[in-house]
């Protein structure tokens, strides 16, 4: 699943603010994140990963705990139950869109510790330039 990082910039703008919404919840920590629609695939998307988008760039993912329905003064809405670590991933372009889509498993993108150190430290422009030519 992915979906537009709206108003982070960068990729320590999102960890910052994932890690201030964390919540403890029956001892487990979960970060919610909102959403109008329920997924229609909701059970398939537990274990795996949202992902999110930066700058037109598949930036990070986190895993996906649950969803569940809120009330709120607006209507109903989803909530997405997620894991407080946000993993970096090798960056990736991705076009920005509304609300969410689904990610089929051959188009996501490498954690950035599964790669070679050194493409770790490129600039994200750097990769994600080099992503979409191929050459990573």
């Amino acid at each position: 699943m992915t979906k537009v990082a709206v108003g982070c910039r960068t990729l320590a703008a999102l960890t910052k603010r994932q890690a201030g919404r964390v919540a403890i919840e029956d001892g487990v920590p979960l970060v919610s994140a909102w959403t109008r629609y329920m997924p229609k695939r909701a059970d398939e998307l537990v274990g795996g990963s949202i992902y999110w988008i930066i700058k037109h760039t598949l930036t990070a993912r986190q895993t996906i705990l649950g969803f569940r329905m809120a009330d709120t003064t607006r209507g109903k809405i989803c909530e997405m139950l997620l894991a407080p670590e946000v993993v970096p991933l090798l960056a990736a372009p991705m076009r920005s869109h509304q609300g969410w889509r689904y990610l089929e498993a051959a188009a996501c993108p490498p954690d950035l510790d599964s790669v070679d150190a050194e493409i770790g430290t490129m600039p994200p422009k750097m990769m994600r330039d080099l992503s979409s030519l191929g050459l990573l």
